[in-house]
């Protein structure tokens, strides 16, 4: 890998930049709530070669956001099932948007 790859990776939101240790203090929570948003099988952490959990930008913003859930009372395992059910809608929302664009366009083509 260049320098110029590795500076590339900066603006990555899914290079596993982030140890456990490192993500529970930005988050300012414990490593015990990401193990278990893990095995809730909200985000899976990338492993280094040595076994350790990695994690990107945006596993830590979908990690927040289950937090924000359980600090306001959500059971952890329901915070997790509302955050996967928040990304899929704003996935589907996208491509929606994406094919609401794209189809003037395709009826413009096809006259």
């Amino acid at each position: 890998m260049t320098a110029d790859d590795s500076f590339g990776r900066l603006d990555d939101d899914d290079c596993p930049a982030y140890t456990m240790g490192r993500a529970a203090e930005m988050l300012g929570t414990t490593q015990g709530f990401l193990r278990a948003i893990g095995e809730a099988r909200l985000i899976t952490p990338l492993r280094s070669e040595g076994g350790h959990r990695r994690y990107s930008r945006y596993q830590l913003r979908i990690a927040a956001r289950a937090r924000e859930l359980v600090d306001q009372g959500t059971p952890i395992e329901a915070a997790c099932r509302i955050v996967i059910l928040e990304d899929q809608l704003e996935e589907a929302q996208r491509i929606n948007a994406e094919y609401r664009t794209a189809e003037p366009a395709r009826r413009t083509a096809a006259t």
